[in-house]
């Protein structure tokens, strides 16, 4: 049966409009079979950001796009408005390092991580293979580009690294392999019960950043955006220049930025702005920074014309 032309044209805007696209079963948070979860976590551990459509929730795009690719099966990446492949495709790539220049990344140099597993998480962890284990299924360990870490039970492929982890046999992607030097595994109490913890030595975190390297940045014309985290009656007693308060809008507008912005925030003396910092580091930004000291810093160091309050 021929494509019909009106899904035609709405499969083509899509490829368009996204330079990264994935056609697949379920959403980027929830994947909806084994594939479609493979080539997320493949393409979550090399970017912060790209589209995804859900074709179990839009039956012709599922159907249309088959004809469309001439791809009999789901997953589907596009990227740049060309065909990539399905989840064998892409493994594939990664396994070769095609995959980053498809996508236009610098290639990751494959090394082998250290992993240090406390005794407790090494029980544990033994007890989740013999239980979830087995038909070639081993543990695998995930760091994505946010630097959150997810270990999950799955076969072994060819692109896998296999980390120096005394005791157990612990597999990475090539990606995942060069975040994950130094991690440590352990086991925490929460409110749900006992849950594995991942601690990564080498996760973005907040910078600091004194009011006279603030102010050399903005004498210099230093790419950043200068956010003011306080309340607008804080800010209508006193300013820095060029900062931008933080609302509801402004806060849409820089998750939609590329990862690698940077951010400098502030507040009357920096201890908001840095929950605010952290809260940005966790959505993935990595050039993050805090204003040590706030306005009134700023107020004592570099304007005294900046009323304190």
């Amino acid at each position: 049966m021929a494509l019909d032309d009106a899904v035609r044209q709405e499969i083509s805007q899509l490829i368009e409009s996204h330079p990264v696209l994935l056609f697949m079963k379920g959403n980027r948070r929830s994947p909806q079979c084994g594939f479609s979860a493979t080539v997320v976590g493949i393409l979550d551990s090399v970017l912060p950001e790209y589209h995804t459509v859900d074709v179990l929730s839009a039956p012709h795009i599922r159907e249309g796009i088959k004809e469309f690719s001439s791809w009999p099966t789901i997953p589907q990446l596009y990227v740049r408005g060309e065909f990539v492949g399905g989840c064998d495709i892409v493994q594939e790539m990664l396994g070769t390092g095609e995959l980053y220049e498809a996508l236009g990344l610098e290639p990751v140099e494959v090394v082998q991580p250290k992993i240090e597993v406390t005794p407790v998480a090494l029980a544990a962890l033994e007890q989740a293979i013999a239980e979830h284990g087995g038909a070639g299924r081993e543990l695998h360990l995930s760091v994505d580009a946010t630097y959150q870490a997810h270990l999950s039970i799955a076969p072994r492929t060819r692109a896998d690294v296999e980390a120096i982890a005394p005791g157990i046999t612990l597999l990475l992607d090539p990606i995942s392999a060069s975040r994950a030097d130094g991690i440590r595994i352990d086991v925490a109490d929460t409110p749900n019960g006992q849950a594995f913890r991942v601690d990564n030595p080498n996760a973005p975190r907040v910078q600091t950043m004194t009011v006279r390297e603030l102010r050399a940045a903005l004498d210099a014309g230093d790419p950043m955006e200068l956010l003011d985290v306080r309340t607008p009656e804080e800010r209508a007693i006193a300013a820095i220049p060029g900062a931008v308060l933080l609302n509801e809008m402004v806060a849409a507008r820089i998750e939609s930025l590329p990862r690698d912005t940077r951010l400098v925030l502030h507040c009357h003396h920096g201890g908001r702005s840095q929950q605010a910092a952290e809260q940005f580091v966790a959505l993935g930004f990595t050039r993050v920074y805090n204003v040590v000291g706030g306005i009134d810093a700023w107020s004592q160091e570099i304007d005294p014309e900046v009323p304190r309050y």
